[in-house]
C-alpha cells in the first residue's frame, strides 16, 4: 500500500491549478481572438502587450511583425514622431538611429531604434507609417515604413517624375536638389483593395497627384493640377482639399475629394479621376478657410468667420454633405493645432491646455494663440518662442506638437 502524499505536495499541486495566470491562459481560442481584435481597434501598443502575456495568448493570434506594412490593422494611427531637443533631428548620429514617438490619444512616450533614418529622411506621416525618401539619391528611393515592426514597402523612385513634368518645372533649382524640392511638402495616403496596396501623392510644388503601388516600378501622373493653393488632407485612403473659386461673380468654398485610382477600359489601366465636390460653404458663413482636420474618426472643417482672424469656426464635414452649416463648440476635449500639417491631441496628453481649444498661429505681430471654442477666448499658447523652430532652452509639449505640422522643417 502507497504511503500518503505529503502534505506539502498537496499544497503545491493546489497552488499550481488555482495560479491565475494559468487560467487566464487556458481562455477558449474564440475568446481571445475577440480581445485581441478589440485591442487592436484600439492601439497597437495594447495589441503588442496583450501578444506579450504569455505563449499561448501570442501564438493565437497574428503577429504585427512581416504584416504592419501590408495589413491596414497594424498601421500605428494616432502616433507621431517627435523632434528631438538641443537640434538634434531624427537621423542624428548622436541620436544612435533612435526617435521618440508620441500617442496623441493617451500621451504614451515610446523611443524606437530605426536605422533608415540615418540616410533617409522623412517627408510625410500617414496613418502612422513613415515615407521616407533616401537622402541623398539621384534617384529619389521612396520607402513607407512601419517604425514598430521594421516592416518595409520599396516605391517607385520619385527621379522620373522629373522628365514627366517637363523641363520648365523646378528648371530654377539645381539639378542635384531637384529632387528634394519635389518631395518638400507632399501629402501621402494609403488604399487597400484586394490585397494591393495604392499609395497616392499629392505632390504640393507642382500640384500634381501621383499614385503607385509597391508592384509599380514608376508613378503614374495626374492629368489635371490640384486647384488649391494648400496642401491636401489624407483620410482613410483618399485626399481632400478646400478651395474658393468665383461663381456667378460670388466666392463660395468648395470642399474636394480624391479618390483613389480606378480601372479605366479606354485606358487600358488604372487612372486618377478629376476631384469632386462633395460639399460647398457660402462665403458670408465661413470668410476664410483654414484647412481641414481628423478628430474622433470624423473630418472637421475650420476657418476663420471675420477678416481679423480672431474668430474660429469648427464645423463638422457630414453636416456640410447634407447642407447643414452647423458650428460645433466641443470637440471631445481635445485641442487641435492648425498649421500646414493639422492634427488633434487628446486632453489626456496636454495637461496644461483644457480640451475643446485651436492653436494656431494668430496674426498681427505673430504667436501661437490658443482660442476656445466654448467661450471664444483667445490667449497665448506657449510663453514667447521662435514660431517656425524651437529656441534654445527647455520647451512645452505644445511647442513639440506645433513643430511636427510644420513640413518644411
Amino acid at each position: 500500500m502507497s504511503s500518503p502524499p505529503a502534505p506539502g505536495a498537496i499544497t503545491r499541486r493546489r497552488r499550481r491549478t488555482s495560479d491565475p495566470g494559468l487560467r487566464w491562459a487556458s481562455l477558449p481560442e474564440d475568446l481571445v481572438g475577440v480581445v485581441a481584435s478589440r485591442l487592436l481597434a484600439g492601439d497597437l501598443l495594447d495589441y503588442v502587450r496583450f501578444r506579450a502575456v504569455c505563449t499561448t495568448w501570442r501564438s493565437g493570434v497574428a503577429s504585427p511583425r512581416g504584416r504592419g506594412v501590408a495589413d491596414p490593422r497594424f498601421h500605428p494611427r494616432r502616433w507621431m514622431m517627435l523632434p528631438e531637443g538641443h537640434c538634434l533631428h531624427p537621423g542624428h548620429p548622436d541620436l544612435a538611429g533612435h526617435a521618440r514617438f508620441l500617442n496623441l490619444d493617451t500621451g504614451t512616450l515610446v523611443r524606437v531604434r530605426i536605422p533608415l533614418l540615418g540616410d533617409h529622411c522623412a517627408i510625410d506621416s500617414v496613418e502612422g507609417l513613415l515615407l521616407l525618401l533616401r537622402d541623398p539619391d539621384q534617384e529619389g528611393a521612396v520607402r513607407l515604413l512601419h517604425p514598430f515592426t521594421g516592416d518595409v514597402a520599396e516605391l517607385p523612385p520619385l527621379g522620373p517624375l522629373l522628365l514627366q513634368l517637363g523641363s520648365r518645372l523646378l528648371s530654377s533649382c539645381p539639378a542635384p536638389y531637384r529632387i528634394r524640392r519635389l518631395a518638400r511638402i507632399i501629402s501621402a495616403s494609403v488604399s487597400f483593395n484586394a490585397g494591393t496596396m495604392t499609395v497616392m501623392l499629392a505632390l504640393h510644388e507642382v500640384r500634381r497627384v501621383a499614385f503607385a503601388t509597391s508592384m509599380d516600378r514608376q508613378w503614374t501622373l495626374s492629368g489635371w493640377e490640384c486647384p488649391t493653393r494648400y496642401p491636401p488632407f489624407s483620410f482613410q485612403g483618399k485626399l481632400y482639399m478646400v478651395q474658393t473659386p468665383r461663381l456667378c461673380g460670388k466666392k463660395i468654398h468648395q470642399v474636394l475629394q480624391i479618390d483613389p485610382p480606378v480601372q479605366d477600359r479606354v485606358a487600358a489601366g488604372r487612372v486618377l479621376q478629376q476631384p469632386k465636390v462633395i460639399a460647398t460653404i457660402p462665403a458670408h458663413k465661413l470668410v476664410y478657410p483654414y484647412g481641414l482636420v481628423e478628430c474622433g474618426s470624423e473630418i472637421l472643417v475650420l476657418g476663420h468667420n471675420d477678416l481679423f482672424e480672431s474668430e474660429i469656426l469648427v464645423c463638422k464635414l457630414a453636416d456640410l454633405v447634407l447642407q447643414r452649416f452647423i458650428p460645433i463648440k466641443g470637440i471631445r476635449g481635445s485641442t487641435l493645432f492648425l498649421q500646414e500639417r493639422n492634427i488633434s491631441v487628446s486632453s489626456k496628453v496636454l495637461h496644461t491646455v483644457k480640451g475643446d481649444n485651436v492653436v494656431y498661429i494668430c496674426s498681427g505681430p505673430p504667436y501661437l494663440a490658443q482660442y476656445n471654442l466654448s467661450s471664444g477666448s483667445l490667449s497665448p499658447a506657449i510663453d514667447s518662442c521662435c514660431l517656425y523652430g524651437r529656441a534654445l532652452g527647455p520647451s512645452s509639449l505644445i511647442h513639440y506638437i506645433f513643430s511636427c505640422c510644420i513640413r518644411n522643417r
